[in-house]
């Protein structure tokens, strides 16, 4: 059974992001990993590609323009509702999320021109932004 502890520290990411949708049948593009952060998702419908926004990449479908909150971690796998409680506290603000998990810890993308009210409702939630 998960321990429900609430994790309050994020930090905002240096730079602006983009997300890509590449079809199933593309190949990574090499300059992806010039990037400082990107994840990569391949599933049988799709490639989603998140990196910094000076990479430009060929693809479907993309959006630009997005800021990331990681939580500073590392999170134990054991605790529960890290995601949840962020994303309530964005979703009553009717901010959009698009979430990125790794072994240690998560990271939460917002629109850039949504960060300022993010900001605000998380500190008002009880979070706390490191620099």
């Amino acid at each position: 059974m998960g321990k429900s502890v609430k994790n309050n520290r994020l930090k905002i990411l240096n730079g602006q992001f983009s997300i890509y949708r590449l079809s199933i049948e593309s190949l990574i593009p090499p300059q992806i990993y010039e990037s400082e952060f990107y994840s990569i998702v391949k599933t049988d419908d799709e490639i989603s590609i998140v990196c910094e926004s000076s990479i430009h990449l060929t693809a479907e479908k993309s959006s630009h323009g997005w800021t990331c909150i990681k939580f500073v971690g590392p999170l134990d796998f054991s605790l529960t509702g890290i995601l949840s409680g962020i994303s309530r506290v964005l979703a009553d603000s009717k901010i959009s999320i698009f979430a990125v998990s790794t072994y240690n810890t998560d990271y939460i993308l917002i629109e850039a021109a949504d960060i300022t009210d993010a900001e605000q409702a998380l500190i008002a939630a009880g979070y706390t932004f490191e620099d």
